[in-house]
């Protein structure tokens, strides 16, 4: 599949304590990945663009890859199971637009674990078995009875995607495929994040670190850090007179490695 035909797929038309305890048992789970804020945007590449690249400096081994592309098939995993099972249930999601909508991110959720499934096969490399997952954190949630839930973990699982996708660019700069890739996919996640965001009645971005109204407390930590208000040393409320709240709308800030996995690991038990 090209990278064009399967951007193509996610076009404008289509829709306008115990916590811890829980991360360090499933780190694990998530693939061992120490390397994952340097490459996991290669996971949007298609095979083609990934062979193109002959300076050593810029070329990823096949096992390093594999490992990236595994640990993105995990992410991509877990959305794709979040949504599936909502849109099973009868009668979570209202008819007309919020069901449409939610279909179709559950389209593009099973467009990305195909691709990585069918890249990773392609690169000789074994996919890995979807993890078991509970969207209900102990009992802490009820999101496939609970509409509001729903909408909320909805929310919190593509902002994380905005901030997570971000947080590779500095690292790929030099690539200029995996720059474009990297770039294109981001702005896929950002609709969700905007489409979900306005179905809760938010702004479609997000304004300081604030998670928004009705969102669980232990969904902050995909809000961490946006209340940044300097950019490349720049202090913009200083040049400008808009606002602190203003110039955080203005920008989004990345999540490490590190953060996706806390966020995304809540969610595995197996």
């Amino acid at each position: 599949m090209s990278l064009i035909k399967f951007l193509d797929q996610f076009n404008d038309d289509e829709f306008n304590s115990e916590a811890k305890d829980k991360f360090l048992s499933r780190k694990d789970a998530l693939g061992k990945m120490t390397d994952f804020s340097k490459k996991l945007t290669l996971a949007a590449l298609p095979l083609g663009a990934i062979s193109a690249f002959s300076s050593p400096a810029k070329a990823q081994s096949t096992d390093e890859l594999i490992g990236v592309l595994n640990y993105a098939l995990t992410l991509e995993h877990l959305e794709n199971e979040f949504y599936a099972m909502g849109n099973a249930q009868s009668g979570l999601i209202p008819s007309g637009k919020d069901a449409d909508i939610f279909m179709q991110i559950g389209k593009h959720e099973q467009q990305h674990v195909d691709f990585l499934i069918d890249t990773i096969g392609t690169l000789g490399g074994e996919p890995i078995e979807k993890p078991t997952f509970d969207f209900t954190v102990g009992s802490a949630f009820d999101p496939f009875n609970v509409y509001d839930q729903f909408l909320a973990l909805s929310q919190a699982f593509e902002d994380t995607g905005v901030r997570a996708y971000k947080g590779q660019a500095p690292a790929v700069q030099g690539v200029p495929q995996v720059l474009t890739a990297a770039l294109a996919i981001h702005s896929v996640e950002a609709r969700h994040a905007s489409e979900v965001r306005r179905l809760r009645g938010l702004k479609g971005w997000i304004t300081q670190a604030e998670r928004g109204a009705g969102m669980p407390e232990a969904t902050q930590a995909v809000y961490a850090g946006e209340d940044q208000t300097s950019q490349l040393g720049v202090e913009v409320t200083s040049v400008t007179d808009v606002g602190a709240d203003g110039v955080t709308e203005a920008w989004d800030e990345f999540l490490t490695m590190e953060d996706v996995t806390n966020i995304a690991s809540l969610f595995i038990t197996s």
